[in-house]
């Protein structure tokens, strides 16, 4: 499925939010209280449903650990300096045969913060629509790239023997169903072959997708990846690119077996503790209250500034504090294999809007070793090797995004890497 298909269908749960809200108020009152006792109010469903409206997104893509299930990570230890370098002018922005400044191209693309970081300096930073450095934004699917740099971690350490494991070796209750034979590396380049779709069709019949949308993140009935159990199988494994969030779920699973550890924990200790963040964070959670685990799929939350960290880091090859004489975080080498792309065919490259995937990480463009992670709604950490840029945007987008959006956002990160700093725009 295209990313702008995927935001398309992600529309309709807008659309029912008021329909659902409805059904709650027209339940009898022993069904409330017995949901009371067992889950979230009806009153946060309802809120919990409002999660996409774009009339309101702006701030629902903030702070959800106030209205979502959530699991802290804490940070640890010293913050990581972040040096401020010459101020980078940002680059105006010309669409339609007008020429617009970086502020007017922010609004126009949806954008709630935005920071660049050119030799490991930041050179700009910005807040918007009443966000600030404490802000903690989610990442949505940029998380899978995070998921992707802890397989690394649980590899470098023997905790994951192989990539080349399946996945109901570490994971027993899922041997018999479509992931049973899918090896760890097949799922990390999600080529699965599950019979999955990420389509999130809403209304009396609706996919496998919303159904786990409703059930494990709004109602928290579920988990995200209980379907991984029971799921079939479509192609065969290595076979064919099928973009499915339940593949980095099921990657959260073998990780929290691997490790012995929640997700959390790990995370915590092995990369942000690590890194030098200078905010804690959290993931949201699915399932019943204090009973789920941590959406890792989707639902990373952090300040910019941190996700800022995490681009420099991956720059710097998986070290913290430069390349030359920095701390290993990451194993040495899983960065470029994590970033190794497979070329997508030029239709469904098309399609896709992108170029390629490597390991829960995408090609968005031709520039040569770039890559990005990429979540839903506008969210990205480019990383430009050449020029040894980072870029992280974090935005609003709507659920049907304008079909120019994407093209423009990769466009202008084109245009604020060619851009020197101090330069005049």
């Amino acid at each position: 499925m295209s990313l702008r298909l995927w935001h398309a269908v992600l529309a309709a749960s807008v659309a029912l939010a008021p329909v659902a809200a409805s059904a709650q108020s027209a339940a009898p009152e022993s069904a409330q209280a017995s949901a009371a006792e067992s889950g979230p109010s009806p009153a946060v469903i309802a809120m919990r449903e409002q999660w996409l409206n774009p009339a309101v997104n702006s701030f629902t893509f903030r702070d959800t650990d106030k209205v979502f299930e959530s699991r802290a990570v804490p940070r640890s230890g010293p913050a990581l300096p972040l040096a401020a370098g010459t101020a980078l002018a940002m680059p105006a922005h010309t669409s339609g045969g007008q020429t617009m400044p970086y502020a007017a191209w922010a609004d126009r693309t949806f954008t709630n913060a935005m920071l660049v970081m050119k030799d490991g300096k930041v050179v700009f930073e910005d807040y918007r629509n009443k966000s600030d450095a404490a802000t903690r934004f989610i990442s949505f699917s940029m998380a899978k790239t995070f998921t992707a740099l802890l397989v690394g971690i649980a590899l470098g350490e023997g905790k994951i023997r192989s990539l080349d494991d399946k996945a109901g070796d570490y994971v027993p209750e899922l041997k018999s169903g479509g992931y049973g034979d899918a090896t760890i590396r097949q799922i990390l380049q999600m080529r699965s072959g599950v019979d999955y779709e990420e389509r999130y069709d809403f209304g009396a019949n609706p996919s496998l997708a919303a159904t786990i949308h409703t059930k494990a993140i709004v109602r928290g009935e579920m988990r995200f990846a209980d379907p991984a159990v029971t799921i079939g199988k479509k192609t065969a494994p290595g076979s064919t690119f099928n973009y499915a969030t339940l593949d980095t779920a099921v990657l959260g699973w073998i990780l929290e077996r691997a490790t012995g550890e929640k997700l959390e924990t790990y995370t915590a200790s092995r990369l942000w503790g690590p890194l030098g963040a200078e905010a804690g964070a959290f993931w949201m959670a699915d399932g019943p209250p204090g009973k789920g685990r941590a959406l890792n799929g989707m639902a990373f939350n952090a300040v910019l500034r941190d996700f800022a960290r995490l681009g420099q880091m991956m720059l710097d090859g998986g070290k913290v504090g430069g390349q030359a004489g920095g701390q290993q975080v990451i194993p040495a080498g899983w960065l470029k294999e994590m970033t190794t792309m497979i070329a997508f065919p030029a239709e469904y490259a098309r399609k896709a809007e992108f170029k390629g995937y490597g390991y829960q990480t995408w090609q968005v463009d031709d520039e040569p070793g770039a890559y990005s992670a990429v979540g839903l709604a506008g969210q990205f950490i480019y990383v430009h090797p050449k020029t040894r840029t980072v870029i992280v945007k974090l935005s609003y987008n709507p659920p049907v995004e304008p079909e120019w959006l994407t093209g423009e956002v990769i466009d202008y990160f084109h245009a604020v890497v060619r851009t020197p700093a101090a330069a005049k725009p």
